[in-house]
């Protein structure tokens, strides 16, 4: 603190007037004494009117809210988006009219969090697991949010699938440990995971860091036009001068051991520096309609559009320059959702996609609160007016008049807007089924993504999945083996030798999925560990 400071601070003390820096509850009375609470005596007891200490220690009690189920671990930054005004060479209002896209050299703010799935808040960011990648954009028109990973495709094409998903992949709810054999009991049982796992237990399940990984929008979206008509989009942000690196088992493993954190303080550190991460935008444009000549539905989200037939159209690039200010008010309380769209923007009939457009908003509500939309860091950086009313944390009325909460009304109330174009209206028919989608063609792509690997990916992918599926059972084992082999003989074959080679070293307990030395690492801190007299 500067001496001058100092002198203020101490002649406010003084004279009984607050400086800039004095202490106050959230009541605003100066705080006098934030080293003691009131007692009977030096020694006590307390007494029941320490006003003080009771405000903050009730605070404290609840300066958590509750932890996301998934995606619990995050980092974040501040930046901007910078639109190329087209599509490739071609104009983009011919696909969208969103205003965010229109004009070359136009900056709209972003914010970003990036964040491992399945573990918790402070568990290591060396984990094997997919990234989050959610941005929000703060557009003229409002707010669109842009939720993906880095991982261009997911384990599962139904939303009916994800809860069981989560609960297979988070800890055992008895031991409280992640069970491979659980991870690979429902990933055998879904044949649809092949491709996903295939590139997860490579190198590309484990980033380097968060600077330096792709990201994408992995459900199937839609553009719409200024005459109402609507092509099928995939979003893929593709790093630029930082380029892409993925770490093997062996060096995460030890990684770990030296910095948990390295993800985080990477991006934060990056930032200070003035090395600025940067992202193109791209999209894949496809006809919105069936595409009975695809061996694959292409509203599938455990699928590619393959990059020759629909190349990555690049539309604009963000640049990440501002580190949050408070990792709680910002990073934590941020808060997404697939249904955030604007104008120009609409979904695909991707039924993951449906899912999650009800549960991500869903989430906000209850983990943040119904106002959660009000907060700094979630609210549109324009005019808002609704006629919503109440509930916990409202922070202020949004509306013009507020004897008025209802529409239509003659009083002065809030009236619709003017639509900014032909409206969307896609045709839909058919019976109402429970039926899965008729193109599954569960294990090419896994089997092309596996011939496409070089050779030290390859090895890592051999190596983590015999490492994982050794602690599984038979039964588990001989689905996945079939699985593999049908994506490509040569990935089966060699994964059912790595199998029978480890079969001996089987263990009914392990780690997280991946990892190779859990049962090691408990029997290691039983026999280093130094004995100590007890005090």
């Amino acid at each position: 603190m500067k001496q001058q400071d100092r002198e203020n601070q101490t002649s406010a003390s003084q004279t009984g007037r607050e400086g800039t820096n004095t202490l106050t509850n959230r009541q605003g009375h100066p705080v006098t004494n934030n080293q003691s609470m009131r007692t009977v005596g030096r020694r006590g007891p307390t007494t029941l009117e320490n006003y003080d200490f009771l405000e903050k220690i009730t605070h404290f009690d609840r300066e958590r809210i509750p932890e996301r189920v998934v995606h619990g671990r995050g980092a974040g930054a501040h930046g901007y988006f910078e639109a190329y005004g087209k599509v490739g060479e071609e104009q983009i209002a011919k696909y969208t009219r969103a205003k965010l896209f229109q004009e070359a050299g136009k900056q709209t703010p972003v914010f970003v969090r990036f964040s491992t799935v399945i573990h918790g808040s402070h568990s290591p960011e060396t984990l094997r697991d997919p990234r989050g990648f959610a941005v929000k954009f703060y557009t003229e028109d409002g707010n669109w949010d842009l939720v993906g990973n880095n991982l261009k495709v997911f384990f599962i094409r139904d939303a009916m699938k994800f809860p069981d998903m989560v609960h297979a992949f988070k800890p055992d709810p008895v031991t409280n440990i992640q069970d491979q054999e659980r991870f690979f009991d429902f990933v055998a049982n879904s044949p649809e995971a092949t491709h996903m796992i295939t590139f997860l237990f490579s190198p590309w399940g484990i980033p380097a860091n968060y600077r330096q990984m792709q990201g994408s929008g992995v459900n199937t979206y839609k553009w719409v036009n200024a005459e109402g008509t609507a092509v099928l989009i995939k979003y893929h942000w593709q790093p630029l001068a930082q380029g892409i690196k993925n770490l093997t088992q062996r060096e995460a493993t030890e990684l770990q051991g030296m910095n948990f954190n390295h993800a985080t303080q990477d991006l934060y550190e990056a930032i200070e520096r003035g090395e600025y991460p940067e992202w193109e935008l791209c999209v894949q444009i496809m006809s919105d309609d069936e595409h009975p000549e695809l061996e694959f539905d292409p509203l599938d989200p455990t699928k590619l559009w393959p990059e020759d037939q629909f190349p990555f159209l690049p539309v604009g690039k963000m640049v990440l320059n501002k580190n949050p200010a408070n990792y709680f008010a910002e990073v934590e309380q941020a808060s997404f959702g697939t249904g955030v769209l604007v104008d120009g923007l609409d979904f695909s009939d991707d039924k993951l996609l449906q899912g999650r457009t009800f549960s991500y908003s869903d989430t906000q509500r209850y983990r943040v609160g119904p106002n959660y939309l009000q907060l700094p860091i979630n609210a549109p950086k324009k005019r808002v007016a609704t006629n919503q009313e109440g509930g916990q944390m409202l922070y202020h009325v949004d509306r013009a008049n507020p004897h008025i909460n209802y529409e239509p009304s003659s009083l002065g109330g809030l009236d619709e807007a003017v639509e900014g174009g032909r409206e969307y209206t896609p045709y839909v028919s058919g019976h109402v089924v429970r039926e899965t989608i008729d193109r599954t063609n569960d294990f090419q792509q896994a089997g092309e993504r596996y011939r496409a690997f070089e050779n030290w990916e390859r090895e890592d992918l051999i190596s983590n999945l015999v490492n994982a599926l050794s602690t599984c059972s038979q039964v588990i084992q001989d689905k996945m083996v079939d699985h593999f082999t049908k994506a490509d003989e040569e990935y089966g074959r060699r994964v059912a030798e790595g199998l029978k080679m480890a079969r001996e070293q089987r263990r009914s307990v392990t780690g997280p999925i991946g990892s190779t030395e859990s049962a090691e690492g408990v029997s290691q801190a039983q026999t280093s560990a130094k004995p100590a007299k007890p005090y």
